[in-house]
């Protein structure tokens, strides 16, 4: 059985964004890719806890992104599709750290 998670994000905001804000939730982000292959190519317990990993890092993203809202760098419309998608990936995440 192969299991596979695509997650493909693309965001233009304003050049008024936090360098760091923006730097932490990049971090963020890769952290869920890598944490989440790592789960897919361990058979052992361990894979739960790449899931589980990947899945702090997707609310920790999400989290800058929803400040980087509410500190006007960026209109809510303009990161809603965003949002959308890191809230059914984190439901993926989520299913595979239960199976």
């Amino acid at each position: 059985m192969s299991d596979s998670v695509s997650v493909s994000v693309s965001v233009s905001v304003s050049v008024s964004v936090s360098v760091d804000l923006a730097s932490q939730v990049r971090r963020a982000l890769s952290s869920v890719g890598l944490n989440a292959a790592e789960g897919l190519g361990t058979r052992s317990g361990n894979a739960r806890l790449r899931f589980e990993t990947a899945l702090g890092s997707l609310r920790e993203a999400r989290a800058g992104v929803r400040i980087a809202v509410a500190w006007g760098y960026v209109a809510d419309g303009a990161v809603a599709a965003l949002v959308e998608s890191l809230d059914s990936l984190g439901g993926r995440l989520f299913g595979l750290g239960r199976r």
